[in-house]
């Protein structure tokens, strides 16, 4: 059996005697995901859980040491930054994170604003212009409303109060890709709270435009949980940093990578409730990195346009299976394919057309519907929702990219099913949240049909999607599993108990790949899937 090497991160800051927060909590934190940590301390403290003493910084010497055998024998795929304590520590980061970058151009460097104690006093003086420097060389960073108020420099009461002006303010000043800013200071909503994420998903130069200013596409992320009470909290912004770092160094993208670190938090919160209620005083107790695999309770809500927009609307028409059993489900590009498959008898079907004229597209999905008609097969029209709903198709499966773009209401109205893609469990909270006929989770591996590149799940983040389902097996959505499935991998993907397999080539590129007709691909591939399903 082969070892996985766990990736390697950094964090650079400062050591609480108290156990709670900074050094112990990162390491703490680090550990509990997987990942493998190196630590450089800038400053020793002096506190306890009701007060700050003193800050006692580490010499850039002995920093500079440490930077130096590290960066040599465990480089790291990211740095976390935490407590910071003067000028001289920022000077000498913004050096040694550059030359970080320029030993791997893809390290990342998240940045956890570390100013004021929680139980009062100040860590250090630095204003905002000393930190200039430090801040050009961020890519990720987490500050809490407060310290988004700070960093933004902004003094107008509704501009403070607004999450998005205050990153767009701070990405301004700053260029940073990403910006979280954690809820947990906010006195707007008391029941909630709601983390906010401004991230850059791309840029590019603009020759059009000034050297200096650049085209990028922003992504916001909003995540909500109820509020937790609990005294035993100390540490927790360390910690919610810290968890970011690990799942980026893990490969999640920015969006799964923000879920996962919510629910981490959730977790640890929950951990402790009931200890702290049983309290008689307002204890300050460490925040718990709980060792357990993350809990489906814990995940938050996701909140954007399109979960506001359809927050009314009702379930999608179910699939009606019988025993919850789906089995296999092609998805073909012809209707060669889908007149050899109909009669073999499956539960569904995708047709997927492209790079046809628009009037040859309605000619294909007409016949096929037509053609669907004396099978019990579900056929789903992939994307064509307006042709779907015209031509009486069955269902039609609708990707992530076009999902803003479809009137999901109308298919609703019409009386067709509606499949929707996803891709990690940031895309599947808020999926599910839409009530789909069912929903789609991939790539499982990588595929030939499409490029998926930072996007492939595995067999791990297969199975946690799964839990993060509604216990109940009434309420639950069936999930067809996609990408790379191979007639050799089927048996461990169905093994994760997901409702479907959806296959391409497998099916399509049998004589070659394995020197079977197509017609037997299927009844292997379906006896892998439905005995899956039963059992």
């Amino acid at each position: 059996m082969t070892t996985k090497l766990k990736p390697i991160i950094w964090t650079i800051s400062g050591s609480d005697c108290s156990g709670g927060a900074g050094i112990a909590a990162d390491i703490k934190t680090g550990h509990g995901l997987g990942v493998e940590v190196c630590h450089l301390i800038t400053a020793n403290t002096v506190q306890n859980s009701s007060k700050l003493v003193s800050v006692n910084p580490v010499s850039i010497d002995i920093l500079q040491q440490q930077f130096e055998v590290l960066i040599a024998d465990k480089s790291p795929s990211v740095i976390k930054i935490g407590l910071v304590a003067n000028i001289e520590q920022v000077v000498w980061l913004r050096q040694v994170l550059i030359q970080a970058k320029q030993a791997n151009a893809n390290v990342l460097v998240v940045y956890d604003p570390v100013g004021q104690a929680s139980v009062g006093g100040s860590f250090n003086a630095l204003t905002l212009a000393q930190l200039s420097p430090l801040l050009s060389q961020v890519d990720v960073i987490t500050p809490n409303l407060l310290e988004a108020q700070s960093l933004s420099n902004l003094t107008e009461k509704n501009a403070v109060q607004n999450v998005e002006t205050l990153a767009k303010k701070i990405y301004q000043d700053f260029s940073i890709t990403s910006i979280i800013i954690k809820g947990g200071h906010s006195e707007q909503n008391t029941a909630q709270s709601v983390d906010y994420c401004y991230h850059q998903l791309n840029q590019l130069s603009d020759e059009k435009q000034d050297n200096q200013e650049k085209q990028h596409q922003v992504i916001r992320y909003q995540l909500s949980s109820p509020r937790i009470a609990t005294h035993y909290s100390h540490g927790g912004g360390c910690s919610f940093a810290t968890a970011l770092a690990s799942f980026l160094a893990l490969g999640y993208l920015m969006r799964d990578a923000f879920t996962q670190t919510k629910a981490f938090i959730n977790q640890g919160l929950s951990a402790t409730q009931a200890i702290s209620t049983q309290q008689q005083h307002s204890y300050y107790g460490a925040f718990e990195q709980s060792p357990t695999a993350l809990q489906a309770n814990n995940f938050p809500q996701v909140v954007d346009e399109i979960s506001r927009k359809y927050q009314d609307l009702v379930a999608f028409k179910s699939l009606e299976l019988v025993n919850n059993q789906l089995g296999l489900y092609p998805v073909i590009d012809s209707l060669y394919w889908l007149k050899r498959l109909l009669p073999l008898g499956l539960e569904i079907i995708q047709l997927r057309v492209k790079n046809v004229s628009a009037q040859e597209l309605e000619q294909i999905i007409i016949e096929a519907v037509e053609l669907a008609k004396d099978y019990k097969t579900r056929l789903f029209i992939n994307d064509y929702w307006q042709l779907a709903i015209k031509h009486g198709a069955y269902g039609v499966h609708i990707g992530q990219e076009d999902l803003e773009e479809a009137d999901l209401a109308q298919i609703q109205q019409a009386g067709i099913c509606l499949g929707i893609s996803t891709h990690g469990c940031y895309e599947f909270l808020l999926a599910q949240q839409l009530q789909p006929s069912y929903l789609a989770i991939g790539a499982i591996f990588p595929t030939k049909t499409k490029d998926m590149t930072g996007q492939i799940q595995g067999i791990d983040n297969l199975k946690q999607v799964l839990s993060l389902r509604p216990a109940a097996t009434s309420a639950q959505i069936p999930v067809v599993a996609i990408g790379g499935i191979t007639l050799e991998r089927a048996k461990e993907v169905a093994a994760t108990g997901v409702e479907s397999i959806a296959v391409v080539t497998a099916i399509t590129e049998a004589e070659t790949s394995h020197a079977i007709s197509p017609e037997q691909a299927v009844a292997k591939l379906q006896s892998i899937a439905l005995a899956a399903d039963s059992a």
